[in-house]
């Protein structure tokens, strides 16, 4: 049995396509997933299968939460070890783990808009992209970031970010669930 961490991008925030974290761990359950658990309300999820899972679980978890919720987020899926790679390859140090982001996309962007990212970043912002994994050390905070505001556009892949603190937590969550 394998360990994956699907990240659903959009629910729970401003009040907007909601849904409940017992309802996401029914959708998953009702799907064959066993152990699902879920980390605060945005969105979190790690979970165990005897199936490879892939892309097209990710879509079928999305297609559950629209065919049971009414809406359809995009869902990245990662396994644990793919987790625990993006992890290891973190270029920056941060002391607060709220200014750190590691944003998962769909897919690597086949042509980045680097000078964009350029003329949108702070001067304090510093990024990285590896593969399926942009990193962020946004020491001013994202709320108002043009960068982040901008970064699927300029990489051309849909994104999900989630900061230090919450990575770290579903690598937990995810070496007791293996």
């Amino acid at each position: 049995m394998s360990t994956y961490v699907a990240l659903i991008r959009g629910i729970n925030v401003g009040g907007k396509n909601s849904l409940p974290m017992k309802k996401l761990v029914a959708i998953l359950e009702s799907l064959g997933f066993d152990g699902v658990k879920t980390y605060i309300q945005s969105g979190n999820v790690v979970f165990r299968s005897k199936r490879k899972c892939s892309r097209s679980t990710a879509t079928k978890i999305s297609t559950e939460i629209k065919n049971k919720i009414g809406f359809q987020p995009k869902v990245l899926l990662l396994s644990a070890s793919e987790l625990r790679n993006a992890a290891k390859n973190v270029p920056f140090q941060a002391r607060d783990g709220k200014l750190l982001h590691l944003f998962f996309l769909a897919a690597a962007p086949s042509d980045p808009d680097f000078a964009k990212l350029d003329a949108l970043k702070t001067s304090t912002e510093r990024y990285k992209l590896n593969d399926v994994v942009f990193y962020l050390h946004a020491p001013d905070g994202i709320a108002r970031s043009k960068l982040v505001a901008n970064l699927e556009k300029a990489l051309g892949e849909a994104a999900t970010g989630r900061n230090w603190n919450t990575v770290g937590k579903l690598l937990e969550m995810a070496g007791a669930a293996a």
